[in-house]
């Protein structure tokens, strides 16, 4: 499935970019002669929303549908994170049932909704936003764009379910292309914001551990009914993880620290760092001790 959106988008040569109101012929269905065909060479791109509906459909925590079901790779130069779908070793997608199609085709990741159709985040230069494009790829072994339906982009997204998904992933996609527009100016985050990175866009359980954990409050200050509502509501969890990943990755001020936060998060570390030091010089000593008892040979004296 070699219509993925890439993230951040690109392309060797720039697609033709359609608006909502384009036009395109498409159609796919069981008795075509095609079918599945896309879904034996996929290469499809998970987002964050993606993650979250997979995680309820497989009734899996997100740790573990990413440890059985995805495969890690780089987005771009900076080693931001990304997942794929996992495939077996011929492409073939693991969530195909054979000759019945996809087994997961009411939540299937957003790449699948929108095939062939391609979605595309453009920004003009200085723009404050990017502006959501399409393009339409044919490929050889499709048969869909053969047949007389003709319908515009909006209708077919519409067919597809793609707003829910693009509704809970569009400020997640502007993330990654403000990303890719900064360049050097913002320079290759450090190593601990790409782990936190990949927890608050795809290990949403994780992420609403650490969010709800002590430490996370005693840092930043947030509302109590915000609370309440990230323990208990996946959606607002994800919408929650795209401000801090703001803050993140660069620098902005999305959530407000408790005074004094960062005083209290050095004093503490530096706490640790001793406790640390002195566990290892009693570790020494305790190390020279037993030398010297056994007369220095490893024997007793």
């Amino acid at each position: 499935m070699s219509t993925k959106p890439d993230i951040p988008f690109k392309s060797a040569v720039m697609p033709q970019a359609l608006t909502a109101e384009s036009r395109l012929r498409f159609r796919c269905h069981k008795g075509i002669s095609c079918f599945n065909a896309c879904c034996k060479a996929a290469d499809v791109t998970l987002t964050p929303y993606d993650i979250l509906r997979l995680k309820r459909r497989l009734g899996l925590s997100s740790t573990e549908l990413l440890r059985r079901h995805t495969v890690p790779f780089q987005m771009d130069a900076d080693g931001l994170p990304g997942v794929k779908l996992k495939t077996d070793e011929s492409g073939v997608c693991l969530q195909l049932a054979g000759d019945a199609g996809c087994a997961i085709y009411a939540d299937r990741p957003t790449v699948c909704r929108y095939y062939p159709v391609a979605l595309l985040a453009l920004r003009e230069q200085d723009a404050p936003t990017a502006e959501e494009r399409y393009s339409v790829v044919q490929e050889a072994h499709c048969k869909g764009h053969e047949g007389p339906r003709e319908l515009s982009v909006t209708a077919y997204r519409a067919e597809q379910g793609c707003e829910d998904f693009d509704s809970l992933n569009r400020e997640w996609y502007q993330l990654i292309l403000k990303k890719k527009s900064a360049g050097p100016a913002v320079g290759r985050p450090p190593e601990a914001s790409l782990r936190l990175f990949f927890m608050a866009s795809y290990d949403l359980d994780t992420f609403r551990r650490f969010v709800l954990s002590e430490n996370f409050r005693n840092t930043y200050s947030l509302p109590k009914a915000l609370y309440r509502e990230v323990a208990q509501d996946d959606e607002a969890l994800l919408r929650f993880s795209y401000r801090f990943l703001r803050q993140v990755l660069f620098g902005e001020r999305t959530i407000e620290e408790v005074a004094g936060a960062w005083d209290r998060r050095v004093t503490q570390r530096q706490e640790v760092w001793e406790a640390r030091r002195q566990r290892e010089l009693e570790r020494r000593m305790a190390a020279e001790d037993a030398k010297d008892s056994d007369g220095g040979d490893g024997r007793a004296s």
